[in-house]
């Protein structure tokens, strides 16, 4: 499965994290002409994972399995089996599936200044959806000021950010209690083909169950055991993905 940091530290191409070709510093006076155009995810359609952060996975649960892949344990949404979102299609993501913030947050994204959580709005120049000009999309900025998008993008960002730190410490605590087991699945299509998933991890469960009652009351208030417990189960969207797969086949 694929991972990505979540936040560059440098604008450079080879830096940034996955969706992002070249992340920069939103500036009024750079960008006075930018605009943003609505809908267009099919950035995300060549990839089978998108990362999430511990707030989705009480709704990512319900639409695709949650596991962590490399050595940081990240949480991904499992969306494909071979290289292909089975949520996208022809740029748009499956209407009755719940969106990963990874995805709703792109072009933007917060870029480390250095300086400890000081962070400045960014914008994936590159994106399908950043034009120059024209009428069509959303403007950054009018009469040099920025629009309404511009706020909700830093609110977003900022909380964004926020959950993805919680979220690796709860994936370093999971690796602490060595739960992390890696297993392989194979999807079966109707027509019998099958196609491997590899090199995941998920929590063992009976490793969870045996943790020490000091480690279970810690993990309970500070929402773990529930994070633990929507992963778990999560495993049972594997079906959905053999059935995406069929009909897409279809």
């Amino acid at each position: 499965m694929t991972t990505a940091s979540d936040t560059p530290t440098t604008a450079a191409p080879t830096s940034a994290p996955l969706f992002y070709n070249r992340p920069v510093p939103l500036q009024a006076d750079v960008h006075a002409d930018v605009r943003i155009l609505p809908g267009r995810l099919g950035f995300a359609a060549a990839t089978n994972s998108i990362p999430l952060v511990a707030g989705e996975f009480a709704l990512a649960l319900h639409h695709y399995p949650i596991l962590f892949a490399g050595d940081d344990a990240v949480p991904m949404a499992a969306v494909g089996v071979t290289e292909d979102n089975l949520f996208v299609s022809e740029g748009e993501w499956d209407a009755n599936s719940y969106i990963p913030a990874y995805v709703r947050r792109h072009p933007f994204i917060f870029i480390d200044t250095g300086d400890e959580n000081q962070f400045l709005l960014g914008l994936d120049e590159e994106s399908d959806r950043v034009v120059k000009g024209g009428s069509e999309g959303q403007p950054l900025f009018v009469d040099g000021k920025a629009e309404e998008i511009v706020q909700n993008a830093l609110d977003f960002c900022g909380q964004f950010t926020r959950e993805h730190e919680q979220t690796r410490a709860f994936s370093q605590a999971l690796k602490a209690q060595d739960l992390l087991v890696v297993r392989n699945a194979t999807v079966r299509t109707h027509d019998g083909r099958e196609f491997n998933l590899n090199g995941f991890q998920v929590i063992d469960a009976e490793k969870l169950q045996a943790l020490p009652e000091a480690i279970v009351v810690d993990w309970h208030r500070k929402g773990w055991l529930s994070l633990a417990n929507q992963h778990l189960m999560s495993l049972g969207r594997f079906s959905d993905l053999t059935n995406r797969m069929a009909a897409r086949a279809a």
